[in-house]
């Protein structure tokens, strides 16, 4: 049995140990990261512990030349493609609680899907991250995997076609990742949400989400079960964004350390408004756009080869300033409730995991990234 590898005793420690660090320290850590082979938490923990302006510039400064570096002005552009919104958990945060009795709950069909994904190749995606509510009856493995293959089967226009799809879902059994992954899924994404076991508590009051060791070993048993292609993140506002920043590069570091590669990509969702979800309309611990930005920057210095994930919660605005920091890939055009794309009305956006932040057509993303240098890909051979 797998045991739980995040310490909340050491996370604090390493924390507390890094406070006030001298300017030296912090640029000797800069330079390191020039290096491009990743930083430790101790030295992770010292760059979140810097609160001075001039170092924070050399470390975003830092960040911009090692994106670059790696990416250069490529930016992967996906969708989110929710299929249901019934949920057996429920987690403070999110619009798909089960005690929301106002969502108006949908587990699209097959034809419906179907159209979803047309409606999505016309805009030119080739990349989609499907996404279900944890409800065994109306949102089964079975009825995912269907939906998986029946998306991968749509053809429009000539070269119409969806390419990768990334998932996310609850956490499986070995078994069950197997099917998902003879399924040929792309990333698999799951969000350990937040990594402070008591604020997971509080987060989780019911459900089967609310087992925290469950979900942390979700990745060790995809990749047991031969899924290589993992995807991990963490909800910025539940906890304090220092103490999430080592939670994912500790995560991190297990993966690698167990089965020699580590996340394929880490998500940085910051909480936003989600209908009737007490922790998302006023959040235990907002982060804030300066120390956004920097957290960006400095998980970039951390893991310069891990794809980084910035999704529509952010404002245009915000997105446009730290995608030079660190983000590789950004969804474009997004929906978050089902059958959202065929019925954009506001009366459907009630069905909605959150409010969005950027509601701008993926047209006029594109538009908007190639005016800033960007060039905006939407293939996975590139």
């Amino acid at each position: 049995m797998i045991q739980d590898f995040i310490s909340d005793e050491k996370i604090q420690s390493i924390l507390d140990k890094a406070k006030n660090p001298s300017p030296k320290r912090v640029e000797e850590i800069i330079g390191k990261a020039h290096e491009l082979k990743g930083l430790t938490p101790e030295e992770t923990a010292v760059l979140l512990q810097t609160e001075d302006k001039e170092l924070i510039e050399k470390i975003k400064h830092a960040a911009r030349t090692i994106k670059e570096a790696i990416y250069g002005n490529r930016l992967v552009l996906f969708a989110p493609l929710y299929i249901a919104n019934y949920c057996s958990n429920n987690c403070l945060y999110c619009g798909f609680r089960r005690d929301n009795k106002e969502l108006e709950r949908v587990a699209l069909s097959m034809e419906q899907i179907e159209n979803e994904v047309r409606v999505l190749e016309r805009e030119g995606h080739k990349r989609l991250l499907m996404l279900c509510g944890e409800n065994p009856k109306r949102s089964s493995l079975d009825y995912f995997i269907e939906a998986i293959e029946r998306a991968y089967a749509v053809k429009t226009e000539p070269s119409g076609e969806i390419r990768r799809i990334n998932v996310e879902i609850a956490p499986l059994q070995v078994e069950e990742f197997k099917r998902l992954k003879e399924a040929k899924i792309g990333t698999y994404v799951l969000f350990q949400e937040t990594y402070h076991h008591g604020t997971y508590t509080v987060m989780h009051p019911s459900g089967p989400k609310k087992d925290y060791l469950w979900r942390l070993t979700a990745m060790d048993r995809a990749m047991e079960a031969g899924i290589s292609d993992v995807g991990i993140g963490a909800l910025f506002g539940l906890y304090d964004y220092k103490f999430e920043v080592l939670g994912l590069l500790l995560h991190a570091l297990h993966l690698e350390a167990t089965f020699g590669v580590g996340s394929h990509t880490i998500s940085v969702p910051r909480l936003e408004p989600a209908l009737n979800a007490p922790a998302a309309i006023k959040p235990p611990m907002p982060v804030s756009d300066k120390d956004f930005k920097k957290l960006v920057a400095i998980i970039r210095l951390a893991v310069p080869y891990t794809g980084m994930i910035l999704s529509t919660r952010e404002t245009a605005a915000m997105r446009n300033e730290v995608f030079g920091l660190g983000i590789s890939q950004i969804s474009a055009g997004s929906r978050t409730n089902p059958g959202g794309y065929q019925d954009d009305s506001s009366d459907n956006f009630r069905a909605g995991q959150f409010n969005l932040g950027d509601t701008r057509t993926t047209e006029e993303v594109i538009y908007d990234i190639t005016k800033q240098g960007y060039i905006p890909s939407f293939c996975t051979a590139c």
